[in-house]
């Protein structure tokens, strides 16, 4: 266990779930010398985060979620850093699990496990409970058991500080910028599957299409693209992926959805190669607030 921990929620107009946040954390922290920062640009949120007597509360300037990490990077004393987001909540015990791995000096970082809290009984819940369990989770724990690199779950995870003192302001996946550079110093990625938090995921294919082109956009950008390290491609997905979606179904109509899926996840790289590679949009025209997810 880190003698000291630097805790950085980032947030955007989420007065009604920061406070939540903030209280799944507390009660995890027990006796080890932690700060916690709220960053967000917003009177809302800074309101709701303030009436925490422990809590720091950072005002960035609405430039994005790699702006906003930044100063709260400025910010961190901590020897480890865990970075999560205002509109999820971590499970009980996340944080012990979370920290565990850093007993290891080769560790650099360590990933949370995201928990789908979309009914599996629609079409985009179910898609999401497919994605976090058959893909998220299964190729995680897969890369962990092999030693191998694995990209974090922006959601929940933390890194060794020291290591990352800026991340490039126009990374749209900035979790994995994140742990490209982790990795490309020479230290081994973790898995904690029991580091859960739980995420609320998009109820209409417009917004699930606004967070995946951002999210996985973030892929062909050069400081991914052009790394050593990968993880995460529309090749992969289809050679590693097709048998484990096709094998998540229980029955007929799950089964409907998830060769749905497939072609949305074909409209989803399209989109991609064009908004992203060929012509490129500013990271505020692609990081839209998704309000479906809050």
């Amino acid at each position: 266990m880190p003698t000291t921990l630097s805790i950085l929620i980032t947030a955007y107009r989420e007065p009604a779930t920061i406070g939540r946040a903030i209280e799944a954390i507390l009660p995890q922290i027990g006796e080890l010398p932690a700060d916690i920062i709220v960053i967000c640009p917003d009177d809302e949120t800074t309101g709701a985060a303030s009436a925490y007597d422990s809590i720091t509360v950072l005002r960035d300037l609405g430039q994005g979620k790699p702006a906003a990490l930044n100063l709260g990077l400025e910010k961190a004393t901590g020897q480890i850093i865990v970075m999560t987001d205002g509109d999820v909540f971590i499970g009980p015990g996340a944080l012990d699990a979370l920290l565990a791995p850093f007993a290891d000096p080769k560790t650099g970082a360590v990933s949370g496990r995201p928990i789908s809290l979309s009914p599996r009984d629609t079409m985009l819940g179910y898609w999401s409970r497919l994605l976090t369990d058959a893909g998220a989770h299964t190729e995680r724990l897969l890369r962990d058991e092999a030693g191998a690199f694995m990209v974090c779950s922006g959601y929940l995870y933390a890194i060794r500080a020291g290591l990352i003192d800026h991340i490039p302001e126009d990374a749209l996946a900035e979790d994995a910028v994140v742990s490209h550079c982790v990795g490309e110093q020479g230290y081994r990625i973790r898995y904690a599957p029991e580091a859960t938090v739980f995420v609320k995921y998009p109820t209409t294919y417009r917004d699930w299409l606004m967070q995946r082109v951002r999210s996985a956009g973030g892929y062909v950008q050069p400081v991914i693209a052009n790394s050593p390290l990968h993880m995460r491609s529309f090749r992969h997905e289809i050679a590693a992926g097709t048998g484990r979606a096709l094998a998540y179904a229980r029955n007929p109509r799950e089964l409907v959805w998830t060769i749905i899926l497939m072609a949305a996840r074909l409209h989803l790289w399209l989109l991609i190669l064009w908004r992203v590679k060929l012509r490129p949009r500013s990271l505020l025209d692609l990081w839209k607030r998704v309000e479906t997810t809050k």
